[in-house]
């Protein structure tokens, strides 16, 4: 009787990685220390700023005097409303909000990659079953889902947030809608940025130094574009531009995290 074996497809095999990756970031302390920290960070941030609001600081040798200002409503720290003009801001509000995520998840996806060249777990994976391919796959699935938790619980932390510190929930130029495309949309950029910061962990290695500096520069780059693409007042166009963003950028980097793996040394 002859025996058959089963086909070992791409999908078969990503399936597998997948679930050992997914099922090693739950179990990880990282992913709930990270996440713990995007839930309290905006509390922190809203009743902090909302004790400084009004105060004023003096520089002892020139003596100009500095009026601070913290959020006048809950919103600010998710996003601001695009007026049509794309011009930076650099105040407490368009710096400490939402945005900063992406740093934070920076921080995971180098520590979470790159622990696997440290431990020796990606050299005695390819060497037994799985391929480069697969790997690459499965870490950008799983280092998005991640990302996007960390967003979500900034976000409730901001509800959290702005109610013990007692700002409005009043939008002003924004609808609800208008706010669930916005976090939709930045959800969908976590595709780009950790595919970026994967590729900068397999390039890097061991050397979580590294990683992390390139992550963090190649962030600050970007970091400006975020509220021009994802505004407060968001519509449905934001979401159709970040998505196919995200899916282009995603799989061009992914090859280019490919070819780093298979022209260089695994440890």
């Amino acid at each position: 009787m002859p025996i058959n074996f089963e086909k070992n497809t791409f999908k078969k095999r990503l399936k597998s990685m997948l679930g050992v990756d997914l099922r090693r970031m739950f179990t990880s302390p990282l992913f709930y220390i990270m996440a713990g920290i995007s839930l309290v960070m905006p509390i922190l941030i809203l009743v902090m700023t909302s004790m400084m609001d009004g105060m004023v600081a003096t520089d002892p040798q020139t003596g100009t005097e500095t009026v601070m200002e913290g959020f006048k409503n809950v919103w600010q720290i998710i996003g601001a409303v695009s007026d049509g003009k794309q011009s930076i801001s650099m105040d407490i509000t368009s710096m400490c909000n939402i945005n900063m995520m992406f740093f934070i998840i920076s921080i995971f996806v180098c520590i979470f990659v790159g622990d696997d060249f440290r431990s020796g777990y990606t050299k005695n994976l390819f060497t037994v079953r799985s391929k480069k391919d697969d790997y690459v796959v499965s870490k950008s699935i799983t280092c998005f889902v991640a990302g996007a938790s960390m967003i979500i619980a900034f976000f409730i932390g901001s509800m959290i947030g702005g109610a013990v510190a007692g700002l409005p929930f009043a939008l002003e130029g924004a609808t609800a809608l208008n706010v669930v495309m916005c976090l939709l949309s930045k959800i969908l950029l976590v595709a780009i940025f950790s595919s970026i910061y994967i590729l900068a962990s397999v390039f890097a290695k061991q050397k979580l130094w590294l990683s992390l500096i390139i992550a963090f520069g190649v962030g600050m780059l970007m970091f400006m574009m975020i509220p021009i693409i994802t505004p407060l007042n968001s519509t449905f166009v934001n979401v159709l531009l970040c998505l196919a963003g995200s899916a282009i950028f995603s799989v061009g980097i992914g090859f280019a995290s490919k070819a780093v793996l298979d022209k260089t040394n695994l440890v």
